[in-house]
């Protein structure tokens, strides 16, 4: 086997350019390493067939862009018209979309190559990825962790250089705390950048879809790809800039806030110990760094339960047995027919989100939690902004411990929450949000840092993650055990 998939994006187009290697070649190479690395159920449908034939088709094109020819794996709950997507669910085990995902038609423009679908926490609603009816996705760099959720299968196939690329969505951290779990490069942008349109909803004024590769050019390349204006998404806006265009840049003089209540959370001290070494190599770089307080960032969690599980319960309610996916057979009438298959297509962390959502959108709750919930959120955002009215960006741990073990109890409700406790508030205020590798602990398993900017500034973000990721220089291939540093 060739190892093609290992070279840099830039490496591979070259090749490509040159006729050393061909589009079916990174094909070819990419199902088998699918193949090599099926423990870690990375994916739920593959698209062999239809790859090989656009990979051949593709053979009599020029080279016209850096993603011409390239392998790419979408989470399955991004619509992919005659590709089965199931958002990890039994309910929609066997669901075919009869159309594509605004961002599924701007990778086929581009001639990237949809390798297959990744598994992920059912409808999205998980941080470990074993929520998936398809069972759980396995961490590369050690199997008996988890690899992050809910785009663990998008994270964990990067991750292990099975695919260059893929998409992730996120709700409350699905991206970041899967790229930060398995050391590679996750991002969530500001909502509006990427539409939604193709998307199967959870939240709907919290989910955006994003870009998860190996490194920050190359994630900054696929930006460029997905994003822009949609007529059929309403809160997408028009994208006119390269996101790759302040990478290499100098960052002296920038001035960076570190909240607060990231540094006082409670923290793995490896975790601190790896984000105090960065901080010292910005401020060797003339970077101003401040701690500062951000209201409300402290009931990010609360607000995030309030909200999402209203939207989910109110997004999920469609999915009934008369319209489309699992149908219960023979009920005895119409609510037997609600209550058996909503009962058997989906599982106990989604019914469960449906039941506390129902509730709190239900009579006067609405009121008294959703409205409220909404208010706080707004004042969080304001908050936030009034910080970049100061600093260029924000930055903390992505999160408070590193990849735990799989077989670790599923806890109650309120703790499966605190995972994203740090992720959850750039989702409120509808910020962009990046999780980039900065080393690994005592146990050999990544540890990542979280960027966030200011609404619709990748830009400058990329240009302080590129330069974190040049001075750090870090081995991010998992090879089986060896120590990094």
């Amino acid at each position: 086997m060739h190892n093609y998939l290992d070279l840099s994006l830039i490496e591979i187009n070259k090749l490509l350019k040159e006729k050393k290697i061909t589009p079916k070649d990174l094909v070819e190479e990419a199902f088998e390493r699918i193949e090599s690395n099926k423990d870690l159920n990375c994916f739920i449908t593959l698209n062999k067939e239809e790859a090989l034939k656009q990979a051949e088709e593709l053979e009599n094109k020029e080279v016209d862009s850096l993603t011409f020819g390239i392998p790419i794996a979408l989470k399955d709950n991004i619509l992919t018209k005659g590709l089965r997507t199931t958002a990890a669910s039994k309910i929609l085990e066997n669901f075919d979309p009869i159309y594509d995902a605004d961002v599924v038609e701007r990778i086929k423009a581009a001639n990237m190559i949809i390798i297959g679908k990744t598994n992920m926490d059912e409808f999205a609603m998980g941080s470990s990825n074993r929520t998936s009816f398809f069972g759980p996705v396995k961490n590369p760099w050690n199997e008996t962790r988890v690899p992050g959720g809910s785009s663990g299968g998008s994270a964990a196939a990067v991750s292990k250089r099975i695919i260059p690329f893929a998409l992730g969505t996120d709700t409350g951290g699905s991206i970041r705390q899967p790229a930060s779990f398995c050391g590679i490069v996750g991002l969530k942008p500001t909502y509006g950048r990427v539409s939604r349109y193709g998307l199967i909803a959870f939240g709907s004024s919290l989910d955006q879809i994003g870009p998860m590769t190996k490194n920050v050019y190359e994630n900054a390349v696929l930006l460029n790809t997905i994003c822009g204006k949609s007529e059929k998404d309403l809160t997408s806006v028009e994208t006119n800039e390269d996101f790759t265009r302040l990478i290499g840049e100098k960052i002296d003089g920038m001035k960076i806030a570190i909240p607060n209540f990231y540094v006082s959370n409670a923290i793995d001290k490896e975790i601190k110990d790896k984000l105090n070494e960065v901080i010292e190599i910005l401020k060797k770089h003339n970077c101003t760094i401040d701690y500062v307080d951000i209201n409300y960032i402290d009931k990010a969690v609360p607000l995030y339960q309030i909200i999402a599980m209203g939207e989910a319960s109110s997004n999920l309610a469609r999915f009934d047995g008369i319209r489309y996916g699992y149908s219960y057979e023979n009920p005895k009438d119409i609510e037997d027919l609600y209550l058996k298959t909503r009962k058997i297509g989906f599982g106990d962390e989604v019914k469960r989100r449906i039941m506390i959502g129902s509730y709190l959108l239900s009579g006067k709750n609405a009121k008294l939690y959703y409205n409220k919930a909404l208010e706080i959120r707004d004042d969080m955002r304001k908050s936030f902004l009034e910080t970049f009215k100061n600093y260029d960006l924000v930055i903390g741990p992505n999160n408070t411990t590193v990849a735990y073990e799989l077989d670790k109890g599923l806890d109650d409700a309120i703790k499966s929450f605190m995972d994203d406790v740090l992720t959850i508030p750039v989702n409120m205020a509808g910020l962009p949000g990046m999780s980039i590798p900065i080393g690994f602990n005592s146990e050999n398993l990544p540890i990542g840092m979280q960027i966030i900017g200011a609404p619709f500034e990748e830009a400058k973000m990329y240009q302080l993650a590129s330069f974190v990721e040049k001075e750090l220089n870090l081995d991010l291939n998992p090879n089986g055990g060896e120590k990094h540093d």
